[in-house]
């Protein structure tokens, strides 16, 4: 049963690094030749009036500053004012239901995270939007590593280490999430599922509370954004032992890839996206992802996206679809095989 959905996994991961891996090399590689000023994407009939930008969560966060600075670029090359609207509750699912029923006129978008549209069909058994159906995927904007970091207390150098420790301790050792199918809990689940060690899971209220214990010692380990993470793995106040993306970050050169550390198959990416109701007539979905891609293509977007523990990608919404079903076919088995679900 288990080697079953395993390999479902993997060969989904290994398509995902494909394609993930292209976009975010076609994202960067342009960057140089975008020094210029912006090019006009708007037309005489779209857009003719400010556009809402729902944001699924509240005000302050990565995904929130994100979407803010998206609407700015979005500005720049279409002409209106990009309007952030914070919709946050249900892991992500209220304002993903609010944007679903919108009308598809191109006046209300939805910066969508890999919860939203790939973790959520799985996780919430009675979902009221269903993300292929429901939306207009417009682009894929930001890959979001997240960081396998102990306290230094543990002993444990490297992931081959801590599978060694909790297999000599099975049920002993624990990891922190910021709660029931959040990002750092689906991915210590494929970590656990990978590798047969038995970890205790400690939810709590957001990543930031999680990321305190872990740090006071109260909980070992977890999966952490990159973001969060990176000055406190410099400081030493953490240990970092592998990061979930297919390759190194630039932020923090020195700690191995899952899969440099012995993890065959291990990718893992939560992304951020741009996604419409669904049947957004084609040319307005056209002018909303060539005024990404042109934005997310200038180095000060990648340099930015940087600071916030992001890498810029980009797609187009053939790309995106693909891609998203994918998603949700690898994350709905390591769902299913962890038993996370809520009513």
């Amino acid at each position: 049963m288990q080697s079953h959905w395993l390999r479902a996994a993997i060969v989904a991961t290994a398509i995902k690094g494909a394609v993930i891996g292209a976009l975010w090399l076609s994202a960067c590689a342009a960057g140089p030749a975008q020094a210029q000023p912006a090019r006009n994407y708007a037309s005489k009939d779209y857009p003719t009036r400010p556009v809402r930008l729902v944001v699924p969560y509240a005000a302050g966060g990565g995904t929130d500053a994100l979407a803010r600075f998206l609407s700015h670029g979005l500005e720049r090359r279409l002409g209106q004012p990009f309007i952030i609207e914070n919709r946050p509750g249900q892991g992500t699912a209220v304002a993903a239901a609010y944007v679903a029923r919108a009308a598809p006129d191109g006046y209300t978008l939805l910066v969508a995270t890999s919860s939203t549209l790939a973790f959520n069909p799985s996780i919430y058994k009675n979902l009221s939007y269903d993300p292929p159906a429901d939306f207009s995927p417009i682009s894929l904007v930001a890959a979001v590593p997240f960081v396998l970091v102990v306290n230094p207390s543990l002993p444990a150098r490297s992931v081959a280490e801590l599978v060694a420790l909790a297999k000599s301790k099975p049920g002993e050792l624990s990891y922190a999430s910021g709660g029931t199918g959040a990002a750092h809990h689906v991915y210590m689940e494929l970590l656990k599922s990978m590798t047969g060690i038995d970890i205790k899971h400690v939810p709590y209220r957001g990543g930031g509370p999680a990321l305190g214990d872990v740090l006071a010692g109260h909980v070992p380990m977890m999966f952490g954004d990159v973001g969060q993470v990176t000055a406190l793995v410099r400081e030493g106040r953490l240990r970092a032992l592998g990061v979930t993306v297919g390759r190194r970050l630039e932020t923090l050169p020195d700690v191995p890839t899952m899969v440099e550390a012995g993890l065959t198959g291990y990718e893992a990416n939560s992304w951020q996206s741009v996604v419409a109701p669904a049947k957004l007539p084609p040319p307005m979905v056209t002018a909303l992802n060539g005024a990404l891609t042109d934005f997310l293509a200038e180095p000060a977007t990648k340099e930015h996206f940087l600071s916030l523990g992001m890498q810029p990608l980009s797609s187009t919404p053939e790309e995106f679809a693909a891609y998203l079903r994918a998603e949700i076919a690898k994350w709905g088995a390591v769902i299913k095989a962890a038993g996370v679900s809520e009513d």
